[in-house]
């Protein structure tokens, strides 16, 4: 059997960071939580394509091995460029229109 210890500590996981035009807009434990933050800087229009085509845009998300490495300002262990495809997919669709 392990130790006390191993048995009352939990695996560390994975923390997201989202990016959008250089700004942190949000984060996520997994990486469909950290691409449903696109949701809070949706464009007018729906139209994810034009708004990732905008060079400022840079939309990215950063992988730390965890929330404290996070907070301990540790490097990202992968930086993910996303693209429209990523967000829409991400994203819940939008209820039809009452008739």
């Amino acid at each position: 059997m392990g130790s006390d210890k191993e048995m009352d500590s939990a695996p560390a996981q994975d923390f997201y960071e989202v990016y959008w035009h250089g700004e942190a807009i949000g984060d996520g434990g997994d990486l469909q939580e950290a691409l449903a933050c696109y949701a809070l800087v949706a464009p007018d229009d729906g139209d994810w394509e034009a708004a990732c085509a905008d060079p400022e845009a840079e939309p990215r998300i950063e992988r730390y091995a965890s929330f404290d490495a996070f907070l301990d300002n540790e490097d990202a262990l992968e930086i993910i460029a996303v693209n429209a495809q990523m967000i829409v997919e991400a994203l819940p669709q939008a209820p039809a229109e009452p008739g």
